[in-house]
This record gives C-alpha cells, structure tokens and sequence, in this order.
C-alpha cells in the first residue's frame, strides 16, 4: 500500500515552510506542543479534557447501578455533577460511593484529579514564566552613506523598561545564485556589523553593516537583489535582568524592504536636564540622503 503522504507547516518569521511525508504530531513532543498554543488555545484543551474525563466517570457511576447513594438512577447528568466534585476533591456530602463498585471508581477519579491538576498547574505557570522578549525591529532596512561609506543599517528597540544585558546581534543575507551544479540554489552569508555585543542595551540603537570589497552586497544594487530573490533575517539574544533568563527576537527583510539612499532621522535629544530622550515614535521614520 502507499503510504500517505502528510504535510507540517513551519513558519520562521516571514518564512514560510512545509514538510512533506513527516509525522504531524510526535506524542513525546506533547508538552512542547501545549506551550505553542495561544492561550485561547490552551484554555480550550484544558476544558476538553476536563469535560471529556467527566463525562468518561459520568458513564463508570451510571452503569454502576446504585453505586452512589442519592444519585437518582438514569439521571447522567446528576452522575456528571458527581463526577466533578469528585474530581476536584470536593466532596459535598448530599451523594457519596456507597459500594465497593463505587468506591473504586471514586479513588481512581480522585487520584485522576491530584495528577491532573499537579499537570496544569505545573503547565500554567511554566507558559507565565517563560520569558518573551519586548523587542521592536524597524519595518525597513537602509542603505545609504554612514561616515562616507555605504552602509546597510537596520534599527532595533528594547520596549522594556529595564536595560537588557549581554545583547548579542546577528544579520545574516540570503539568496538566490547559480552555481557550477545548480541554476537555483540558496546561499547564505553572514554580515559583518560595525558591532554585535553590547555590554547593556537600556533603549534603542542602529546596527550597521559597511558594503566593502569584503562585503556579499558589495556591487549590488536593488535590482540585483530583486533579481536574486534577496532577504535580511536579523536576529538579537540578550539576557532580561529582572527574571534573570535568556531570551531571543528575529526579523526578516525582503529585498523591497530594503530601502535605498534613505536613513534613519535622528530619534535622541538631550532636554533641558542634560538627559537623552529616545522618540518610539519615530522609530521606523527615514528621510532621503541629503
């Protein structure tokens, strides 16, 4: 027989991926699973389990005849109610296991309980102390002259208001080429920035990359990137000094993102105290070369 085929979609920034002929689920990847989930999303897992393990010991109690003292017979429901008191460990007293049968359903559904909610509890606070980075790429990268050279420069933002530390920047360029072997191939090169590590990154600040002789830009010009299929991905690890942890954003730029003979306008002033101000809103603004 053929075997089926199947398809996994991959997204990674603007990028767009699908995997063919692989498993779309993976049963040891479940935990992994339910932290990708919006929290919309977990919230309705959640409350499907809930009410599908409910509704599983609502059926072990009404087939168990007079199993439950109180429980008037063939009402499912009133066996539903039962089961969630049961399963919270409430145990409100008016019905209560009143045969062995009963007994047994009702330790298992309670020793379902305590696992289930050491689970989720353990879940939930996992997905509120996971660590997320507050950090705003600009919509475009630039290029144009920067101390008389030309100069790829895009702008990034800590929307935190705490200095990240060990900030740890990356610009990579990918695309299209034709080698001996092949018409169509993707080719990466990393681009060297003016500086990739900052001791403290409290605001905002400009990373630059110098178009030299040593440069993959060096000669290009937007039509070449039009024609290569070009893209910028950009990516920043640094540490949050309040939880303290790790954490990681990334950007991708295609080539009619990228802005030619343009920078950025001037976002720090120094006000009437000598501190220096930082203008967000003007984060993404760019005006011609002069």
């Amino acid at each position: 027989m053929r075997k089926k085929s199947t398809s996994v979609t991959v997204q990674a920034g603007r990028f767009e991926f699908v995997k063919l002929n692989t498993a779309k689920y993976e049963w040891r990847d479940a935990y992994h699973h339910i932290l990708t989930l919006s929290w919309a999303q977990f919230a309705g897992v959640v409350l499907s389990i809930y009410v599908l393990i409910n509704l599983f010991f609502a059926g072990l109690y009404a087939i168990g005849g007079r199993c439950v003292a109180e429980l008037p017979p063939g009402s499912f429901i009133d066996a539903f109610f039962f089961s969630v008191e049961t399963f919270a460990t409430v145990g409100y007293g008016h019905m209560y296991p009143d045969t062995f049968y009963g007994h047994c359903v009702a330790t298992l559904e309670i020793m379902v309980g305590m696992f289930g909610m050491a689970v989720v509890t353990g879940v939930i606070f996992v997905r509120f102390s996971r660590p997320t980075a507050r950090l705003l790429f600009s919509k475009y990268a630039v290029i144009g002259p920067f101390n008389g050279n030309p100069t790829l420069m895009l702008r990034v933002a800590n929307l935190r208001h705490q200095a990240m530390a060990e900030a740890e920047f990356r610009l990579m360029l990918i695309r299209t080429e034709v080698t001996k072997e092949e018409p169509d191939v993707r080719r990466f090169y990393p681009l060297k920035l003016e500086f990739d590590r900052l001791i403290a990154f409290p605001v905002a600040l400009t990373l630059r990359h110098r178009i030299d002789e040593n440069s993959p830009l060096y000669g290009m010009d937007a039509e070449d990137l039009q024609r290569t299929n070009s893209r910028l991905v950009t990516s920043i690890v640094c540490i949050d000094t309040v939880i303290p942890a790790p954490v990681q954003s990334a950007a991708d730029y295609t080539y009619n993102e990228i802005l030619w003979d343009r920078r950025f306008v001037e976002i720090y002033q120094e006000d009437a105290h000598g501190r220096l101000t930082v203008d967000y809103g003007r984060l993404h603004d760019t005006e011609p070369v002069r």
